[in-house]
Formats: structure tokens, C-alpha cells, sequence
């Protein structure tokens, strides 16, 4: 069968972390939704998205389809209800089409935007979906003990020295894992350590905690659950229920907490983010579906950043500061809570980051770690500040 993630409405609700990247390709826990998919149906997926993201993640068609929402997470029950999918059927929860099993040519027509008609199955399991950027961290102590369990099942880990501390036993390294002289608290909470990574002296950890392939946590650093470090990232300072995505650094001193940081992102020395309001009351960040700010029920909520963009030295972040793509920050006071894409400046105010130099700024950042910045990239990013032009005038 082939597999198709597909991004509904709702991943307008997670801009900014959608801009540059379908819904399904979102860390929570220690994998992205895709991974979590590709897991439990041991094979490939593609994806169905937007026109200007379509070139970079294309969809793979075949006469017989299931569709899947890319913002629904897996588990095995929910696996099953799928797989058991006719022809001609879909699982739905309301207005949410979970997946549907559909032909070649309905597919076409979907993708035209015409009806297809399909018989309607509910849903009647319980069932985990991201819907808004908060949720993912929100998730993360849930969704890391699960995939948690799902990477290291019928495995062993690699020897840990007997320089660290280790409360507990769930604890497992992949093989080029380097940690001396840490203290780490699994009793909290499982704690993942990806390939080729490295936790330096004096790093203090508690579960649950992953970091994934090449990334490093620096001397001192400390470290609350729950925490996702997604591969080829650097931290430092103090994080408490932070995800990154990806090749992102937060290197130096500093707090960070009830945030998810996308790709490419650098915060400066000091960098640090509010999480709580003064007032304890609950906190409001922007969505860009209402284009104004809405509340998340939640007291803990700090930093909402998306892909390439940048703080300087000492910068502070309030309570639910949303940040675009490609945005550079920086200067005293705090700047307001909804940054647009594409810009630059801090509290004193903001001007257009202009696209030339933004993507020059992207290839130097790819540069860094041996890589080359891809013209369907490029593309993406040259969309997004079309898009977002209207949002940098507010």
C-alpha cells in the first residue's frame, strides 16, 4: 500500500513551523510525525501539501492510496483502523478526516480541489493530534517515553563511563556517544542519547530527555524534561520543556523554556524567554489562521520560533513571543510578541530583512555544517516572504 501525509487546514494554525515544511515533518518526542508513521508502517511516506512546497517533498501516487492527516500521531490501534480501510472509505472524527483510502483517479481529483465522495467510518479510539505549535511541547513528555519505547525495544545500549551519574535505569546511548562527568536523572523520565553526540562535564539532565544525531550539550548545562534536541544542534544555558527541531544552536547562557525553536535558528549569548506571566494569568500568542492573538490555556508558554531566524546578545523574549522565518533580532527591551517573517531589528522597531541578504545569511548557515543550501529551498523561502509581506506592515 502506499502512504500519503497529508496537510489539512490546520497547518496554517502551526505557522510558523509550516512555512518551510509539511505538518507531518514536525518533531515531537524524540521523531517527527513522519518518522513515528514510517515506523509503524515500515515503509515510506510521502507527502500531499501545499503548490510551493510540493517541488521539495513531492507526492508518490499509485492506483491504491490511503491518505493520512500529517497531524495525527500514530499508535498501534489507530495503525490497524487504517490498514483495515476499503476502497472508497475514510476514518473520520466530525469535520476531521483522519485517512481515507483512496484510487489514483480520485487522487487527481482531490488535488483539483473536486469533491470525492467516500463512505464515512468514525473514529471510535482515542487518538493523539498537534494542532497548534504549544501542543508540541505540551506532548513531548508523552511522545518521548513512547518513542522512546519504540526505538530501543529488543535493543542494547552502548556502555555508558563510569565518570557520570545515573539515577535510574532508563537511559540508553547509540553507538559514538560521548557523556563524562554529567549527572543524569532518569527516574523522571527516560533519557535518549542519539549518535555521534556529546554531553560535556558538568552537564545536569532530567528525564525525559533526547538528543539525536550530532548534537552537543555544552559544559554546565542544565537541563529539565521535557527536552527534545533534534540532530546537529548545540546548547547551552538552561532549557526546561524546550524542542528543537533541527540544527539549531542555543550555545551559550541563558533560560529557555516551554518553546520550540524550527531549523537554522542561532540565539545569541544570553538569549533567554519569559514563561510565565508576572500576572500568572494564562498566555495569548498569535495565530496566524485569526491573523491576531489567541489564548492557549496554558500558564508556561515561552518561545515560538521558526526556521533561519536569529537573536542577538542578551536578547529577552516575553510570554509567548511568536517569531517567523528568517527573522534577526536583536537590541535592549523586549521586542513585541508577534515578529514577523523577514525581519529585522528589536524593541526600537523593525524593518524588512531584505530576501538577498536573508538567503545569503541561509547558505552561510548551511555552509557551516558542509552543506548546501538547495535552490528548491531558495524557492520556499522567496514564497514565504511574498506571503508574509502583509504581516511585516502590522
Amino acid at each position: 500500500m502506499n502512504y500519503i501525509l497529508f496537510d489539512d487546514g490546520r497547518r496554517f494554525d502551526l505557522l510558523p513551523l509550516t512555512f518551510l515544511r509539511p505538518v507531518a515533518d514536525i518533531r515531537v518526542g524524540i521523531l517527527t510525525i513522519r518518522e513515528k508513521w514510517e515506523h509503524f508502517l515500515h515503509t515510506k511516506t510521502s507527502s500531499l501539501t501545499e503548490d510551493y512546497l510540493s517541488k521539495k517533498f513531492p507526492i508518490v501516487e499509485e492506483i491504491n492510496n490511503i491518505l493520512i492527516n500529517g497531524c495525527v500521531i500514530p499508535d498501534e490501534d489507530l495503525v490497524k483502523l487504517i490498514k483495515e480501510l476499503e476502497p472508497g472509505q475514510a476514518l473520520v472524527d466530525g469535520e476531521c478526516i483522519i485517512a481515507q483510502h483512496i484510487t489514483e483517479e480520485e487522487l487527481t481529483l482531490t488535488q483539483k480541489s473536486k469533491q470525492v465522495d467516500f463512505i464515512e467510518l468514525a473514529i471510535d479510539i482515542p487518538y493523539k493530534k498537534v494542532c497548534f505549535p504549544w501542543e508540541i511541547f505540551q506532548m513531548n513528555d508523552e511522545e518521548i517515553r513512547a518513542d522512546y519505547a519504540l526505538l530501543t525495544k529488543g535493543r542494547k545500549s552502548a556502555a555508558i563511563s563510569a565518570t557520570n551519574r545515573i539515577a535510574g535505569n532508563d537511559i540508553f546511548l547509540e553507538e559514538g556517544a560521548i557523556v563524562e562527568f554529567a549527572t543524569i536523572n532518569t527516574t523522571t523520565g527516560p533519557v535518549y542519547i542519539g549518535k555521534s553526540t556529546e554531553i560535556m562535564e558538568g552537564s545536569m539532565i532530567r528525564g525525559p530527555f533526547a538528543m539525536l544525531d550530532n548534537s552537543l550539550v555544552r559544559m554546565g548545562t542544565k537541563i529539565y524534561g521535557a527536552t527534545t534536541i533534534g540532530p546537529n544542534s548545540k546548547v547551552g544555558g538552561e532549557l526546561s520543556n524546550v524542542v528543537i527541531f533541527a540544527n539549531s544552536n542555543k550555545v551559550h547562557d541563558g533560560f529557555l523554556g516551554n518553546s520550540v525553536i524550527a531549523e537554522w535558528c542561532n540565539l545569541g549569548a544570553g538569549t533567554s524567554c519569559s514563561n510565565l506571566k508576572n500576572t500568572y494569568d494564562l498566555v495569548k500568542v498569535w495565530n496566524y489562521s485569526d491573523q491576531t492573538f489567541m489564548s492557549t490555556g496554558l500558564q508556561f508558554c515561552g518561545l515560538i520560533m521558526g526556521d533561519h531566524s536569529k537573536s542577538g546578545i542578551n536578547t529577552m523574549f516575553n510570554t509567548g513571543t511568536v517569531v517567523g522565518v528568517s527573522a534577526n533580532v536583536f537590541g535592549g527591551g523586549f521586542p513585541r510578541q508577534f515578529i514577523a517573517s523577514f525581519s529585522w531589528g528589536g524593541a526600537a522597531g523593525f524593518k524588512t530583512f531584505d530576501l538577498k541578504k536573508a538567503i545569503a545569511v541561509a547558505k552561510a548557515a548551511y555552509s557551516r555544517r558542509n552543506r548546501e543550501l538547495d535552490e528548491e529551498t531558495v524557492e520556499i523561502l522567496r514564497e514565504v516572504f511574498n506571503y508574509t509581506w502583509a504581516f511585516r506592515q502590522l
